[in-house]
């Protein structure tokens, strides 16, 4: 019964025209940005979430995006590697969160914090490279290959369509 309430007021929201934010995604957004007043619902295209700051006017401080909707082509070993990727509004990633995958060797690998950790204030212009400026994992070289490829290609593709350009020193 509580379920079909929620569906009708989920499906309500949707004919009107206002999307909703799912209490998952907002958690994970939270874990991201903790210093965030609120996020948006998933908005436009590319498809991203809007981080909003304190202020008196409600201003966006970063976006969010799953990698999975901008880059669903890419594969791992074993079929997508959901990645909640934050980045702020200088191109700079703020963090990661890998939510989901079937990887055999995601255990040491991608779901190791040491994995997200090393994204973390990388700019969109960096080379993303696994075994240069990404740490390389023996025997997950496609499954770190993969997860890197779609964080550095959504995070360029959300830069170059919302954040604006930065003069360069």
């Amino acid at each position: 019964m509580v379920i079909a309430a929620v569906g009708l007021v989920a499906s309500a929201a949707v004919l009107a025209g206002q999307a909703t934010l799912d209490g998952r995604t907002e958690v994970l957004l939270a874990e991201l940005f903790p210093a965030a007043t609120s996020f948006s619902p998933k908005l436009g295209n590319p498809p991203h979430y809007e981080v909003y700051g304190a202020g008196p006017a409600r201003s966006v401080v970063a976006l969010a995006f799953w990698t999975t909707d901008l880059d669903p082509l890419e594969r791992g070993y074993d079929g997508p590697i959901k990645i909640l990727v934050g980045l702020d509004m200088r191109g700079v990633v703020a963090g990661v969160i890998v939510t989901d995958h079937h990887e055999p060797y995601g255990y040491f690998s991608v779901d190791t914090p040491e994995f997200a950790d090393q994204f973390k204030g990388k700019s969109v212009r960096d080379a993303f490279r696994v075994g240069g400026d990404v740490q390389a994992i023996s025997r997950a070289t496609l499954t770190v290959s993969s997860a890197t490829r779609a964080i550095r290609n959504s995070a360029r593709r959300i830069a170059t369509a919302l954040v604006p350009p930065v003069p360069r020193d």
